[in-house]
């Protein structure tokens, strides 16, 4: 049998249309679990958590804003701290920024309201990830007790966290499971947690505690994005 392959000549529209087809076939055939999704449910987490001000807010970890914008916009003074430069794409009069190490900055005890803390102290010390040069191996736990600090004797501390089985996924971050997840909330009271999980469609879920600490993350070499976890979120207070 001899096999002749022979074209077939469609219109452009046609071929774009078909080409875009075959991709998303492949790409879904592919696909495996990742963290597609994860902002938009720790960010409205932390959103629904915040009430009207006035009142004084950290944006500990600010990125690109969007949580600082939120505190400012609900009538809170914003200070957003962040190790990388200001990247927002906008100004308002309430929000600040400073760029510094949450371990060395000089800030004043006992002056928030709330502090925002969404996906940013699992960072805290992993070397090789946000410019930090030096291995501090338990960061994390260190910034936490800087957060009892500065948090007001009535305030609230709104946090979202990688979870699953515990590993250190070097640089990108840490996961909290039975060992550290206690550790980590050692001097705080739990007011609300709420846990989600991805499942194979790659869709995020509600889950219990239980079905969170003892989901296998993975890693990527090159991008964090492509790494998985389950999320743990936190309405936190400091135990006295």
């Amino acid at each position: 049998m001899i096999k002749i392959n022979l074209p077939l000549y469609v219109p452009k529209r046609v071929y774009q249309v078909l080409r875009k087809i075959r991709q998303g076939v492949r790409e879904q055939s592919g696909r495996s679990i990742d963290l597609f999704g994860d902002r938009e449910i720790e960010w409205s987490f932390v959103a629904s958590r915040l009430p009207q001000g006035p009142g004084e807010v950290l944006d500990f970890g600010a990125s690109f804003g969007n949580l600082s914008i939120t505190a400012a916009q609900r009538g809170f003074h914003v200070l957003a701290l962040d190790l990388d430069e200001e990247r927002f794409p906008w100004k308002h009069p309430n929000v600040n920024f400073l760029r510094a190490d949450i371990l060395k900055a000089e800030l004043p005890a006992a002056n928030f309201d709330f502090i925002l803390n969404c996906s940013s102290v699992e960072h805290v010390g992993l070397q090789g990830r946000y410019g930090v040069a030096a291995e501090e191996t338990d960061g994390d736990l260190k910034a936490m007790r800087r957060f009892w600090d500065l948090l007001k004797p009535t305030g609230r501390m709104l946090m979202t966290i990688p979870c699953g089985q515990d590993a250190a996924i070097v640089p990108w971050h840490r996961v909290y499971g039975n060992e550290r997840l206690p550790k980590l909330l050692q001097d705080f009271e739990v007011v609300e947690e709420e846990f989600w999980v991805k499942r194979p469609d790659n869709r995020w879920y509600p889950c219990d505690r239980k079905a969170a600490l003892s989901f296998p993350p993975t890693g990527h070499p090159t991008n964090p994005t492509r790494c998985s976890y389950a999320i743990g979120c936190f309405v936190l207070r400091a135990a006295l």
